[in-house]
Order: C-alpha cells, then sequence, then structure tokens
C-alpha cells in the first residue's frame, strides 16, 4: 500500500507543477490548438498537457513499482506513443504514420512485456484461442483503446475524467488481487491524471493532446488485458468468470463510441480515422449540455456499466456483454432522437441551418458557437 500512495501522490505533485510551466511556455512559443468549424472552443489553448501527465507517470511508476520484468517494456511503449503524440500536437502526423508507431507500441508490449489476449472465457462460446489468433486480436485490442481515448478526447475534462475513473477501478482491482507492479501503474496515471484535471475542467487551461490521451489509451489496454487475465483464473484472489464482460464495462464508454464511430465512417466509404461531429459528446453539445454535464454524465454512465457488469458477473459473458451492448444502443439511441427533435422543432432558418437556445446557436451543420 505504501508503495501505490507514494507513487500516486508522487506523479500528483510532478503533473500539477509541471502544467504551470508547460502552459507558460506553450504561450510563449505559439505552440496552440487552434479553433476551427468542427472543434467546440473558440479561443487558441495550449495542447501539451500530456507532458505533464507523462512526465508525473512515468517517475513515479518507475520509482514506486516494485522489480518487475515487463515494466521496462511498458515504459519503452510509453515513450514511443509519447513522441508520438508529442510530434503530432506540434506539428501534425498523418493517420497512417500514428497508426505504425501505435503497432510498433502494441508489439513491445505484447512481444516483450508478455501482455496477451488467449482466452474469451467463453464469449461466444470461444475460450481457448489459437496463437496467431491471440497475437491479432491483442494488436487490435491495444490499438482500439489508445485511440478511443483519443478520440473521445473531445471537450474540457471528458477524456480525463473517463481514464481516472478506469484507473481507479483497475488499480483498486489489482490491489486487492496482490499485483502491485499494476495497481502502482493504474495508480500512478490517476495521480497523474488528478493534477492535469485541475487546470483542465471547463473552462480549460491546457489541453492533454494526443500525447496525454494516447498515452492514457495505451496504459488502460495494457491494464484491461492483464485484468482480463488474472481475474478470468480461477482460484485467484477475486476471480470473476466474466473477466472480458467486466473489463468491456470499465472501458465502454470510450470503446463503444469509437467503434460505433468507426463503423458509420466505414459505412460512409471514409477512413475509420478521418474527423466529423458524430461522438457521443457532440450529439449531447447541440442538445445544449455544458462540457461539465456531459463530463458528468458519460462518468455516470460508466459507473453504471461497471455497476451493472459486476451484478451479472455470475451470468455467461455472452449475455452480459450483450446487455451492455443494449443499454449503450439504447442510450445513444435515445440521445439522437432528442437531438433531431431539437434541430426540427426549433429550426428557424432552414437555409441558415442554426438553432436558438437560451445561451448558444446550435449550427447543426458545423459546430456551435457562442451567441452574441
Amino acid at each position: 500500500m505504501q508503495h501505490i500512495i507514494l507513487s500516486s501522490v508522487l506523479a500528483f505533485i510532478i503533473t500539477f507543477f509541471a502544467i504551470p510551466v508547460i502552459i507558460q511556455i506553450a504561450k510563449s512559443k505559439k505552440l496552440f490548438d487552434e479553433p476551427d468549424e468542427r472543434k467546440v472552443h473558440k479561443e487558441v489553448i495550449p495542447t501539451l498537457g500530456g507532458l505533464g501527465i507523462f512526465a508525473g507517470f512515468i517517475v513515479a511508476t518507475l520509482m514506486g513499482a516494485p522489480d518487475s520484468h515487463e515494466l521496462q517494456y511498458f515504459a519503452a511503449a510509453c515513450i514511443v506513443i509519447f513522441f508520438l503524440g508529442l510530434k503530432d500536437d506540434i506539428l501534425v502526423l498523418s493517420a497512417n504514420k500514428k497508426f505504425i508507431g501505435q503497432l510498433i507500441a502494441a508489439f513491445i508490449v505484447m512481444n516483450f512485456g508478455n501482455i496477451y489476449l488467449n482466452d474469451m472465457h467463453g464469449f461466444l462460446g470461444i475460450n481457448t484461442i489459437p496463437y496467431y489468433a491471440s497475437v491479432f486480436l491483442t494488436i487490435f485490442t491495444i490499438i482500439v483503446i489508445t485511440n478511443a481515448f483519443n478520440l473521445i478526447d473531445g471537450i474540457d475534462g471528458l477524456a480525463g475524467s473517463l481514464g481516472l475513473i478506469t484507473t481507479l477501478v483497475f488499480g483498486a482491482y489489482f490491489y486487492f488481487a496482490n499485483e502491485l507492479t499494476y495497481a502502482v501503474i493504474a495508480f500512478s496515471l490517476s495521480g497523474a491524471i488528478i493534477g492535469f484535471l485541475i487546470y483542465n475542467f471547463s473552462p480549460a487551461k491546457i489541453f492533454m493532446g494526443d500525447t496525454g490521451s494516447l498515452l492514457i489509451g495505451l496504459i488502460n489496454s495494457i491494464l484491461v488485458i492483464k485484468f482480463i487475465n488474472v481475474a478470468g483464473t480461477s482460484g485467484e484472489n477475486f476471480s470473476f468468470h466474466a473477466s472480458p464482460a467486466l473489463g468491456f464495462a470499465i472501458l465502454m464508454v470510450p470503446l463503444f463510441d469509437t467503434l460505433r464511430v468507426f463503423g458509420l465512417r466505414i459505412l460512409d466509404r471514409r477512413s475509420p480515422f478521418s474527423p466529423d461531429r458524430t461522438h457521443v459528446h457532440h450529439f449531447l453539445l447541440d442538445l445544449g449540455f455544458s462540457h461539465k454535464k456531459i463530463t458528468f454524465s458519460l462518468v455516470g454512465a460508466t459507473c453504471l456499466f461497471i455497476a451493472t457488469a459486476f451484478l451479472l458477473r455470475e451470468f455467461d459473458c455472452t449475455i452480459i456483454i450483450a446487455t451492455l451492448l443494449g443499454m449503450a444502443f439504447l442510450m445513444i439511441g435515445i440521445i439522437y432522437y432528442a437531438r433531431q427533435k431539437v434541430k426540427n422543432s426549433y429550426m428557424v432558418e432552414p437555409e441558415e441551418n442554426k438553432v436558438i437556445t437560451s445561451h448558444k446557436i446550435y449550427n447543426f451543420s458545423k459546430e456551435p458557437v457562442e451567441a452574441d
């Protein structure tokens, strides 16, 4: 327990005191996120908050975690992701180059860190997975989760808050399961995220950028695969037969939103990485939700998914995941229907495609803009 407390506190302190310095440097060097027709902020804001998260996390983890063979490889993968995100935040990186960098990080985690998804624990009637299928599924899982946090990082405090919830849950499980290394990893990232969120809640003084969101995604992919393997092993402390369903529930909001958006883009014959305004937080913005209200709503939804999976943990894995997906589709369906109803009810000029609310003008073809 002492290792965990020291690591999380150290990560918080480093990140908390690093962020103001990063903001000052970013402003002096004009390293800003420029507003455009797709983004929701209207002012230039520094985007290098991930630097502070990375610094706090990596120092605290390396100092607080016990000796572990795989830890050095996790650190190597984090460094790959760090430079990948940093270059994208400063110079902008093509989707192909980002994908190649993520493949390299995933390969390091899988091949050297020995993180594999090799058992589905009864999901769709599948148990042990052949080696090559396991390799493909592991790399796919790491890349999807890594991008899930990157893609949901669209409003103040959202990606950080979701990352905080997931790492706290994983950290608590690994502590009680006596997996100290992974508990330290999870709580170190939690401490770093808390230090960052103080500056990121609306109105944000800084964004985490790809440097932070990709790092949070990568660490969560490691934690969830380890969770599935440990929790799904009979006889282990706090084992759960339906561990894939529980792991899926913890990451449900960013995962479901990303897979849904990817599917829509592919059906529209576009690259799954092409930008648009079809994420759940965009829909909620169109309904007039504030950044804080969206963040708390989606954090609440995450807690609901986790509680549901935990209460159904004795059921078959397929049934639990089907239940979670049904809940997710119902929620997004209600949000989409409400958004369409607002759009149709309050449209003032069809050719302008604008709606006036009490505090904002909403342009459903582009982005919310502040009212005069």
